[in-house]
């Protein structure tokens, strides 16, 4: 599968090259668009009934669909550290060792961050002459180590957490908000959000950005932009003109603001006529944060719970990869991807390999995106420290289940609201390793029917299963954590306004 993989993208490599001998090949452009605890739910090519992403179910029409894709990690943090390293969140230390299978983000406070070993997408991109841009969200680190400039990117429009706050610029700083190394402001400050109303203008100026870039980059050099946008998160927000408009309420006016900026972006590429230079793909970080829903959250659609848990409304996202002229429109691709997948493909992409001196969890899906290939793989469902189960074609194993402590759940924090399953969304940590609760997802998408330990299905399903497990945990070597400790001391309020010079204030 290597070997075809290989073939595969160096003639899709040599492919974009110019005929002429004296024309240096060049790669494609990559715009990878990840939103902020979208859910599968959400799209109207996914079934939601409001039908209120008329841009993304055009996009899904016009390439390819891929309705078993996950994410490293149910929550924002190890999610995006692996999207940009290709390994899990175990592997490359976006975890905490401070209790079992908790999961852990990057607060102000905390003092970890990507460490300097771990090898990010755009860092390797700059060997095929890339120029990187994220805009928005970047969450892996605030202190000066971790900024984005200081690990392949060129350029960065964003803040380095979520928009939380107010706060009382005291005991806590608003988030700020930079460009490249110079803070520009803060939110609730200098960049407004109306908690009351959800109003907000932050997804236009995303958007600007990523047009300025697209059209300064356009016939240049190739070009990387990570356009991470968190408008679904809550607090969700959305701009004047959307807010009001959908059936769904404040979550559903962010999303239609989405998709309306997929669109400009999509149509900017072929007004520019570099679409069938640039490849696209859509997803999101992890489930829709059903704690925060209705009005604050979004839809896993039949699938069991959301963010934060490891059943499947916490870790399949919506995926939409879309490349006119290389990708066949129309087509919904049943390989099982994950977002650590698109740092090796992207490699491919730009005609690179990823690193030989590590474990890469992420494989190369060109030629399912391209040829239609099913490539066998298992996907590891992971929260903190702990493998808590394990899909192999359509079968689920759960080796662990749990949802959140009873203390949370008597305070009215639930993250399956409405989907209570006896024995499976427990609220204590329980152990299946000896037996795994098994379900078969195409029968049984909703985790509600656990297949019978006594059946002979049960049984041969496992026999595949478990050397499967146990040859991935020879290979699990842990990383350091990131995440473990929090120290105040590591926030710094500088009280000056934008336009000064804050080159060096990189630490919130």
């Amino acid at each position: 599968m290597a070997t075809v993989a290989m073939v595969l993208g160096l003639s899709l490599f040599l492919g974009w090259a110019s005929l002429g001998a004296e024309a240096e090949p060049r790669p494609p452009n990559i715009v990878l668009l990840l939103m902020d605890d979208m859910g599968w739910g959400d799209l109207g090519v996914f079934g939601e009934p409001s039908k209120e992403t008329p841009h993304l179910d055009q996009m899904a029409a016009e390439g390819m669909l891929f309705p078993n894709f996950y994410t490293a990690n149910p929550l924002c943090s190890p999610s995006r550290a692996a999207l940009l390293t290709g390994r899990l969140p175990i592997r490359n230390g976006f975890y905490t060792t401070n209790a079992h299978a908790r999961n852990a983000y990057t607060p102000q406070e905390i003092v970890g961050g990507i460490p300097d070993s771990e090898f990010l997408l755009p860092e390797l991109l700059k060997k095929a002459g890339y120029v990187n841009k994220i805009v928005g969200k970047w969450h892996l680190g605030h202190r000066p180590q971790f900024h984005p400039l200081k690990h392949g990117f060129d350029e960065w429009f964003g803040a380095p957490n979520c928009h939380f706050g107010p706060y009382d610029n005291k005991a806590r700083p608003n988030i700020p908000v930079y460009r490249n190394w110079e803070m520009v402001g803060r939110f609730f400050e200098d960049f407004p959000i109306n908690l009351k109303t959800g109003e907000a203008n932050l997804t236009q100026i995303y958007l600007q950005e990523a047009v300025d870039f697209i059209k300064q980059q356009a016939h240049q050099q190739p070009f990387f932009l990570y356009w991470a946008v968190d408008a679904t998160h809550a607090p969700v927000y959305a701009s004047k003109s959307f807010l009001g408009t959908s059936q769904r309420g404040r979550y559903g006016d962010a999303v239609r603001e989405i998709d309306d900026c997929v669109g400009k972006i999509l149509k900017l590429l072929q007004d520019l006529g570099i679409q069938e230079n640039t490849f696209v793909f859509f997803t999101s970080d992890n489930g829709a944060a059903l704690i925060s829903a209705p009005i604050q959250g979004g839809s896993n659609g039949p699938f069991l719970c959301g963010k934060q848990t490891t059943f499947e409304g916490g870790m399949r996202e919506p995926a939409i990869a879309w490349w006119p002229g290389h990708i066949p429109a129309g087509r919904v691709s049943h390989q099982l991807g994950n977002v650590m997948d698109l740092f090796t493909t992207s490699l491919s992409l730009a005609g690179l390999k990823p690193p030989s001196d590590r474990e890469i969890d992420g494989i190369d899906l060109l030629p399912a995106i391209v040829r239609g290939e099913l490539i066998d793989r298992p996907i590891f469902y992971y929260r903190g420290n702990e493998m808590m189960a394990v899909r192999v074609g359509q079968y689920k194993a759960h080796y662990w289940t749990w949802s959140n402590s009873w203390e949370q759940f008597s305070q009215g924090i639930d993250f399956c609201p409405g989907q209570n399953i006896s024995g499976v969304t427990t609220h204590s940590q329980e152990e299946h390793t000896k037996l795994p609760l098994l379900f078969h997802l195409g029968r049984d998408p909703g985790e509600k029917y656990p297949i019978s330990f006594s059946s002979l299905e049960y049984q041969n399903v496992l026999l595949k299963i478990f050397p499967i497990v146990e040859e991935h945990k020879k290979t699990m070597i842990p990383a350091e954590p990131q995440l473990n400790v929090c120290n105040l001391a590591v926030m710094t309020c500088l009280m000056k306004r934008p336009g000064m010079n804050r080159k060096f204030d990189f630490q919130i």
